[in-house]
């Protein structure tokens, strides 16, 4: 009896890929493109870098598949790192930070936006002045002050440990402070 593409077990599937299999990666693609999706999105915040970063993770997924180890973890687990890893690369990237400063559409949506207290952040400069921070902190402030993150899905988000998180957070915060005295 033939399985069908639709019946594969996870553990099929990942023979399928080993295999090169066409019908396997587009099943893949099928099964797992909308969660990784949506991860990518909260981290990058625009929808065409999402999509980008989606695809190169699916080139990089389809070109390392042969260092998926089963043993290490389970095959969305892996995927999702890929995904994650390129989202934070690509909003470390020199080129996305350069874009989103110039960008007309994000001024125009987030220069509305104004906090409980009525201090819009762009207003008073704090976005500039994170960019002086080094970048393991940058990312953390980013995440959690612009971003709406809190620390648990920041640890979860970069795969770091919660408490690096809260360490990385409060250096970041004692150094914003002495950067705006």
């Amino acid at each position: 009896m033939e399985t069908t593409v639709k019946n594969d077990s996870e553990e099929v599937l990942v023979e399928r890929l080993r295999a090169r299999d066409q019908k396997a990666i587009a099943l893949l693609y099928k099964n797992y493109s909308a969660a990784l999706y949506g991860v990518i999105l909260r981290i990058v915040k625009v929808e065409e870098v999402a999509e980008d970063v989606l695809q190169e993770s699916f080139v990089k997924i389809w070109s390392s598949f042969d260092s998926y180890d089963a043993q290490k973890g389970r095959l969305f687990t892996w995927m999702l790192n890929i995904s994650r890893n390129l989202a934070i690369d690509k909003i470390r990237s020199k080129q996305y930070r350069v874009s989103s400063k110039t960008d007309p559409m994000e001024d125009a949506t987030t220069g509305g936006m104004v906090s409980s207290d009525g201090i819009r952040p762009d207003h008073i400069g704090i976005k500039e002045i994170t960019e002086k921070l080094i970048p393991d902190q940058k990312v953390i402030i980013d995440m959690m002050y612009f971003g709406g993150y809190t620390q648990t899905e920041v640890a979860e988000t970069l795969n770091i440990p919660l408490g690096t998180v809260k360490t990385r957070a409060r250096m970041a915060i004692k150094t914003l402070a002495k950067l705006i005295k």
